[in-house]
């Protein structure tokens, strides 16, 4: 009968290591949970002929269970719903491998009951709770999989899934205060929009044919509208086309090296685009920083980490530049300082939390005073947008409005009695 080695945790959070023989994986597992231990590590140990030969004592050999493929319909959107149905049933006493498989039969979405039903067939094999979850990369990243991880070796799971919870609701509060800040904005665009293309594919023509049955010279303002609706009938597909195709092109040359470098560094150099995407990084780069730091996540880790999810290239760089300096023995807030992304006055909050060991708090502080920052740069971003589109579609529509009544004018005018 096959041997596995494992290490588990028992009820009192004593670790335990020893062997253990069973039919399978599953079956082995089975056995320590029905002894009330929660297995870490446990693999089967097989003893090759040539180190029986040479020794009395078995030589063990160990292998990793294959992964499973990767699903589709695992999305990143499933990580905070799974967390915070896992943290429920993990606050109540229940084990890990327990409350997943629960989670896989009583769950009423279809996506995220079938992720729990894959993550009970890893566990069943003998896996832990983190090594489960690092087979779906498409749904868990990184830094969350090795904080569950820390969390399983200090017996600290519950207070780790909170902390992620905490993040990952920030972050997603975050997206939907933008997209519906965004919302009133893309609707005034495309109510102006649909207004402008029915006058000049609807109203202008007919306008345009009485006008000329009437006879006489139309002024200036007439003539430029419908010259500029006869070229969007004659050439506006075109122009679409060719659009769309610069669309694509640009699209295709930001996904190289070279076009997402050169892209990246102009952003930042937009008014008000460079402002946001620098305050967002910050704020992204303090919260996740701070949670791998209260979770006991080393120093040089947890930058390196956060690091890699920072989406602009000029910033990853210059945050990068940072973390080699502290890796150097500078310290934090001196190596932020060098980046020009901080103000002084945070910098110096920095400071003041690695002077008194109060690190953690220090970031979460600085990125609940950024989340508030970017909440004040959205609505301003909102309203120039949708103060910019009305303006326009006001402007747009009075211009028509003098263009007919020009042209009604000087048509009356030129008519003799």
């Amino acid at each position: 009968m096959p041997r596995f080695v494992y290490t588990a945790r028992s009820a009192t959070g004593q670790s335990i290591q020893a062997t253990l023989d069973a039919p399978s994986r599953k079956d082995a597992a089975r056995l320590l949970a029905a002894r009330g231990l929660q297995p870490l590590r446990l693999e089967e140990a097989v003893s090759t002929p040539s180190a029986k030969s040479k020794s009395d004592k078995p030589t063990f050999s160990f292998s990793e269970p294959a992964a499973p493929k990767a699903s589709g319909k695992f999305t990143p959107e499933l990580q905070l719903p799974f967390l915070q149905a896992l943290a429920e049933l993990i606050g109540s006493g229940m084990p890990a491998g327990e409350a997943v498989r629960l989670l896989g039969q009583r769950l009423q979405e279809p996506r995220l009951r079938a992720l729990c039903a894959a993550l009970w067939d890893r566990l069943s094999e003998g896996l832990p709770l983190s090594q489960a979850l690092e087979s779906f990369p498409q749904v868990f990243d990184g830094h969350s999989v090795n904080l569950l991880a820390a969390g399983e070796a200090t017996g600290n799971l519950r207070e780790v899934l909170q902390r992620l919870i905490q993040h990952y609701t920030v972050q997603r509060e975050m997206r939907r205060t933008i997209a519906t800040a965004l919302a009133y904005p893309l609707f005034i665009c495309v109510v102006a929009l649909g207004v402008i293309l029915f006058f000049i594919f609807f109203l202008l023509p007919r306008l345009q044919t009485l006008l000329a049955s009437l006879g006489g010279k139309l002024p200036w303002a007439t003539r430029l509208l419908v010259g500029l609706s006869d070229f969007i009938l004659h050439y506006g597909l075109f122009v679409v086309i060719a659009t769309a195709l610069t669309a694509i092109f640009f699209w295709r040359w930001r996904r190289s090296a070279r076009g997402r470098e050169l892209t990246d560094q102009w952003v930042l150099t937009v008014p008000f685009a460079g402002r946001f995407v620098t305050s967002s990084t910050i704020h992204n780069f303090s919260s996740t920083l701070a949670v791998l730091l209260e979770n006991g996540v080393t120093t040089a880790e947890a930058l390196r980490m956060t690091e890699r999810t920072i989406a602009n290239t000029s910033l990853r760089d210059a945050f990068r530049a940072a973390t080699d300096r502290v890796l150097e023995g500078e310290s934090l807030s001196q190596s932020l300082a060098r980046t020009n992304c901080f103000p002084p006055l945070v910098i110096d909050r920095l400071a003041v939390g690695e002077s008194t060991g109060q690190l953690g708090p220090s970031l979460r502080a600085i990125a609940t005073s950024f989340q508030e920052e970017l909440t004040r740069q959205i609505q301003l971003i909102t309203q120039m947008i949708s103060s910019g589109v009305l303006l326009f579609a006001f402007s747009f529509v009075a211009f028509i409005a003098y263009a007919i009544v020009s042209a009604v004018f000087q048509v009356s005018a030129s008519f003799k009695f």
